[in-house]
């Protein structure tokens, strides 16, 4: 509870993993709240209290988002709302540099994480970054390096007990390689199997775990007493069937040849007693009252085919994976990382338990790749999985079987739906471009989603009009035409940003007459100048005290108007300019006009522009029209319907 107050009353941003909104930021979406100082101590703060809780929920994702709000201060010098600043990190506040410290710190959060170096790399660059550099893969490797060695220098600090259970097991979390790994063709069908449910059930998380969050976002939008009543019947809830659950699993006497005490000392093990008498252990119990690191390990390890009863594993995997599914949408920093990973193992293990002996693989084994194969099916990330799954358990010798589990559970999820990194942008409502353009935005051009009213400036524009313009609009971009008397004809000069103007504005650099400035004005000013108000989103015009005598004078825009914009005729095809927006990095897209006119710029496009829900909501008639004219008549339709059918929430 103390996680969801402070997260619900001082920074909702903190709220989830933040994982997809470091995606649609490395997208090119721009919000400021999601990497504020506020926002990133909350977020370590709401996520010790929320993991610390029993709460089903999971540390990784907390700490990418972490990592980057780390990385986002220091790319922007500070905060200077805080009197935290530094000069010489300033060199970094621009949005290509302050992109690459974003991108190194979700890779170092996954390195702290997991302790897995290379696989926070991966991760950068197979699920976060939409766009990645040569130049960008040293240095995340170089983040990643210095993460590993300051966690090898804690845990040699915290050997001594002092540190409770942190670094216990070393810098391998899960070690497996005293495993004898051995296995045969006669292997791989039920490895094969093991992916195939893998990837139904990931795909069945996904399906569950929006439709949990629909019903959340309702709730959550009532007000602040809901989320904080919501957090609390969770919580309950959740306490119930940690302390219920085991009720229904029988005691069981002490295995003999067991290495490890039993019943188990201290706060982590296999042997829980939970009412049980003297020399039993309750094994449902050894998995619930652990931390889920604890029992990842357990349920990791070899030699303990006979630890746990298949009715126990049973109901822990139902409970865990429904805890899952609900604990997420809660007002708390949560990840959903280690909550798959547990749900994986188990399943796993299961699996095991039934092969019984008809695999030479163990049981701790068969828990690998279960949770290998519900990563897959839930995430549907390959390459950095496999890195990070290698890492975790320390163990070459299951390479083969990871990739293999891994690219079947891809595969059989992908026929359901998408991972749940993408369902979550969905569902908050970022506007995230993807990689690829829907098939239906071939049929339509630029000038089809050009929305209006285009509000445009001169190149010597009137005070009052600036004003009026920014105060009535809440665009950021803003085309600059050069008309007679300055041209013969009216002529693109530009695009000049609304950050640009409200500095021109609180400098008051004004001409009395509409007539070109006899001296650069850009000489007035440095490059700080415009770097300490960044995007200009903190910047308000109301707060600009402007004289009546200063409304009517003019501004030279020429010496502060971006001269070369990216442009597109207005016939292009939609889907080319989607490609061409999201490959360079694009915030605005001027569209000219194909022939002579007397406008020489019909429009600007955004990335909303590019939303499928936005064109399919906008345009249902005109691409009926245009499906139903092409030679591919039948087929185009039936894939506009399913189109239309998948959009139209």
């Amino acid at each position: 509870m103390f996680a969801s107050v402070i997260t619900t009353y001082i920074s909702p941003a903190a709220a989830g993993s933040g994982i997809p909104e470091v995606m649609a930021y490395l997208n090119g979406v721009d919000a400021p709240d999601i990497f504020s100082l506020k926002t990133f101590f909350v977020k370590v703060v709401g996520c010790i209290a929320a993991v610390s809780s029993s709460l089903h929920v999971g540390k990784a994702g907390p700490m990418i988002h972490t990592s980057a709000c780390i990385a986002s201060i220091l790319g922007q010098g500070g905060s200077r709302k805080y009197k935290f600043t530094c000069k010489w990190l300033r060199y970094f506040k621009n949005d290509r540099d302050r992109r690459d410290l974003v991108t190194c710190g979700a890779g170092a959060g996954v390195a702290a994480a997991f302790r897995a170096p290379v696989g926070g790399v991966l991760f950068a660059l197979e699920c976060v970054s939409s766009w990645w550099r040569s130049a960008l893969l040293w240095r995340a490797f170089f983040t990643t390096a210095v993460v590993v060695v300051v966690l090898r220098a804690l845990i040699d600090v915290c050997n001594s007990g002092k540190c409770g259970l942190f670094g216990k097991g070393g810098l391998i979390m899960f070690d497996v390689t005293s495993a004898d790994v051995t296995y045969h063709l006669d292997d791989l069908p039920p490895v094969i199997v093991l992916g195939i449910i893998g990837g139904i059930l990931g795909s069945s998380y996904n399906f569950l775990l929006d439709k949990v969050l629909r019903i959340y976002n309702v709730i959550n939008e009532k007000g602040h007493v809901c989320k904080l009543v919501l957090a609390a019947s969770v919580s309950m809830f959740t306490s119930c069937c940690l302390f219920g659950m085991p009720w229904l699993a029988s005691c069981k006497p002490c295995p003999a040849e067991s290495s490890e005490a039993c019943p188990s000392i201290g706060r982590s093990g296999n042997f829980k007693t939970f009412q049980c008498p003297p020399d039993q252990y309750n094994d449902l119990a050894s998995l619930f009252f652990n931390t889920n690191d604890d029992t990842i390990r357990n349920l990791y390890s070899t030699g303990t085919d006979n630890v746990f009863q298949k009715s126990s594993v049973i109901l822990f995997l139902i409970t865990s994976y429904f805890l899952g599914i609900i604990s997420y949408g809660l007002a708390v920093p949560s990840g959903l990382f280690v909550p798959v990973i547990l749900t994986g193992a188990t399943y796993g293990r299961l699996v095991g338990m039934l092969m019984g002996s008809h695999s030479t693989l163990n049981h701790g084994l068969f828990a690998v790749l279960g949770s290998a194969s519900l990563l897959g099916g839930s995430m549907r990330m390959t390459v950095s999985v496999c890195v990070v799954m290698l890492e975790l358990t320390n163990n070459l010798l299951l390479l083969p079987l990871v990739m293999l589990v891994l690219l079947v559970s891809k595969s059989v999820a992908d026929a359901f739906n998408a991972n749940v990194y993408d369902l979550l942008v969905q569902l908050k409502g970022l506007p995230y471009l993807k990689a690829h353009a829907e098939p239906f935005m071939r049929q339509l051009t630029v000038a089809d989603v050009v929305r209006g009213p285009l509000r445009i400036f001169n190149g010597v524009e009137k005070v009052s009009n600036i004003v009026h313009v920014l105060k009535t609009t809440g665009h950021h971009g803003f085309p600059v035409v050069d008309e007679p008397p300055f041209s013969n004809s009216p002529v693109l000069f530009g695009l000049i940003l609304r950050a640009n103007l409200l500095v021109l504005l609180k400098k008051k650099e004004f001409l009395c007459t509409c007539t070109l400035a006899s001296v650069d004005a850009s000489r007035h000013f440095s490059a700080d100048d415009f770097a300490k108000r960044g995007s200009g989103k903190h910047e308000k015009v109301e707060g600009i005290e402007l004289t009546a005598e200063e409304m009517d004078m003019y501004i030279d825009l020429h010496p502060f108007t971006n001269t070369s914009p990216y442009t597109v005729v207005e016939t292009m095809s939609l889907a080319k300019a989607g490609i061409l927006f999201r490959e360079v990095g694009l915030r605005h897209l001027l569209v000219v006009p194909k022939s002579s006119s007397t406008t020489p710029v019909v429009g600007i496009l955004t990335r909303h522009d590019f939303m499928p829900e936005l064109i399919l909501g906008l345009h249902p008639v005109l691409l009926q029209s245009r499906w139903k004219k092409t030679r591919f008549g039948k087929s185009n339709l039936i894939q506009l319907f399913s189109d239309l059918c998948r959009f139209q929430k």
